[in-house]
């Protein structure tokens, strides 16, 4: 009993240094098994485990190499070491489960506490430990984590660095969509909130006048909705500028709101108000709100580069700062794979200037309008049936448009078939693709079939590490799910590729990359 209350004692004393973020000295594993450990290990443990196989391949000691600068050298008491906390949030997204959850696991749980390197007798971590030790790392922190374990993986010689496969995954917002009315109806109690810590009076006052006691859960009418919006511009006139910066900022979203009816970067809800509404493909059941994992993955189905976007962001615009993180991390690419959503004339230009080679699904849009003409890639211009010679081009947001001379168009036999209706001279565009690819062939056709592998990928995450929907709440933290998550999936694909002999590989994409 006494060693059991001594072991509480710590623990809350623990709690209370943790929720004030004071000084603490960096804690270490003790790495030396006693007896009674190595009995316990030898005989509960399983034969074969996944976790096994991470836990023998996988050097984690770089996570105390990133963190060690965010404990005092001197002062405090001795923390929890950082790579035990690590790895317990490891399993954390290993098995898809809460902070709470996990810390009871890990009590009595013998392969968790092998993982994470306890010894039988040590104190475990609560959960609100977890919740410091991942806002105190921040996202920027676990970039560096989730980078590490990439360059161990190069190390290895696990990393092809030939293709770089590249696709974004939408993931829905931890938050209920609420309707007009209810959405602004949100935002004035968020505000009052906020003025409730300055002056507690004034924010009641402000309840009793522009709260209702009841949400509208049927959808409103335009009377309804206008009659909020009314109130609203009410309110926000009787708060901006009288209380805080952070009221003042509510306000102006919230002013944003009741006036503007159709925005691009739309507010979903003011309890993730990072959330957007995006699309996947055109169709209506594509709708979405949330956030979207933009990745890149290496031939030998390991993870690289992680970005998070905003679901109103279009991944084939942000093309550019994924590759600059592979840059970053020194990783080469002959070549990229990716959609038709990359299929725009400044990604065909940036894989130039990098000289990687693009094989890229074409648009069904901007399938070839050019029937009849011929593309000589060399001098760049067009022929047309008649033998006749592009005069110039005019550069488009997606690739290029030939025109020719009018001379010879009014003076052709078939211009009623090139010329439309009110021009007098032809204009045929050509889409940047095929200028930089030109048609298509089989080695691209088989090239192009590696996008299934980052499909798999996407598959995975969503099934088995729950990927599908935020745990979280705001972008950066909703990154720190993306990242944990495609480390967990790297280190699982790492073991594996450690223990099992490479496969042969029946498909060489080297040579598609020189037949291109």
């Amino acid at each position: 009993m006494l060693v059991l209350s001594h072991i509480y004692a710590n623990i809350l004393v623990d709690r209370k240094i943790n929720k004030k973020l004071e000084a603490s000295m960096l804690g270490k594993l003790n790495k030396q098994k006693d007896f009674f450990d190595s009995y316990v290990y030898e005989n509960l443990l399983p034969a074969e485990h996944i976790l096994l196989d991470i836990k023998d391949k996988i050097d984690f000691s770089f996570v105390e190499e990133e963190t060690k600068d965010l404990y005092d050298n001197q002062l405090g008491r001795p923390s929890y070491p950082p790579e035990a906390l690590f790895k317990m949030l490891f399993l954390e997204f290993y098995y898809n489960l809460s902070d709470v959850e996990v810390a009871k696991q890990v009590k009595y749980n013998v392969l968790y506490r092998y993982f994470i390197g306890l010894q039988i007798h040590d104190p475990t971590p609560d959960d609100t430990s977890l919740v410091v030790f991942r806002e105190r790392l921040g996202k920027e922190r676990f970039d560096k984590l989730f980078d590490r374990l990439v360059l161990q993986a190069k190390e290895k010689d696990l990393l092809k660095e030939r293709l770089k496969i590249v696709d974004a995954s939408k993931i829905n917002a931890d938050i209920s969509l609420p309707n007009k009315v209810n959405l602004l109806h949100q935002g004035r109690k968020l505000i009052i909130e906020t003025i409730s810590r300055f002056n507690p009076k004034k924010a009641k006052e402000l309840m009793k006048r522009y709260l209702r006691k009841t949400r509208l859960f049927t959808k409103p009418k335009k009377k309804e909705i206008t009659q909020e919006r009314k109130l609203t511009r009410k309110f926000i006139k009787a708060v901006l500028g009288k209380f805080s910066q952070e009221a003042d900022n509510l306000c102006k979203t919230l002013n944003s709101i009741s006036w503007n009816r159709k925005r691009k970067d739309k507010l979903a809800s003011f309890i993730d108000t990072d959330a957007r509404f995006g699309r996947t493909s055109p169709s209506a059941e594509a709708h979405f709100c949330g956030y979207k994992a933009h990745i890149a993955e290496d031939e030998s189905e390991i993870i690289t580069s992680v970005d998070t976007l905003k679901g109103n962001e279009i991944e084939g615009v942000r093309l550019e700062p994924l590759l600059n993180k592979e840059a970053e991390k020194q990783l080469k690419s002959s070549g990229l794979v990716g959609d038709s959503i990359y299929d725009t004339g400044d990604n065909y230009q940036l894989l130039g200037s990098k000289k990687m080679k693009a094989y890229i699904t074409f648009h069904k849009r901007n399938r070839r309008t050019w029937q009849g003409f011929k593309l000589k890639k060399k001098r760049d211009y067009l022929i047309c049936p008649q033998g006749k010679r592009s005069i110039g081009k005019a550069a488009q947001e997606d690739g290029y448009l030939y025109y020719f001379s009018t001379h010879d168009c009014q003076n052709c036999p078939a211009k009623s078939t090139c010329i439309k209706q009110k021009e007098d001279r032809a204009r045929v565009f050509v889409k940047a693709g095929y200028i930089f690819n030109g048609r298509e062939s089989p080695y691209r056709k088989r090239v192009l079939k590696l996008r299934k592998m980052i499909e798999r990928k996407f598959g995975e995450a969503k099934k088995w590490h729950g990927l599908s929907r935020a745990r979280y709440r705001g972008k950066w933290k909703v990154a720190i799910q993306i990242l944990m998550t495609f480390l967990v999936m790297n280190a699982k694909r790492i073991a594996r590729l450690l223990k099992s002999a490479p496969i042969k590989e029946v498909f060489q994409p080297a040579l598609a990359i020189r037949a291109g």
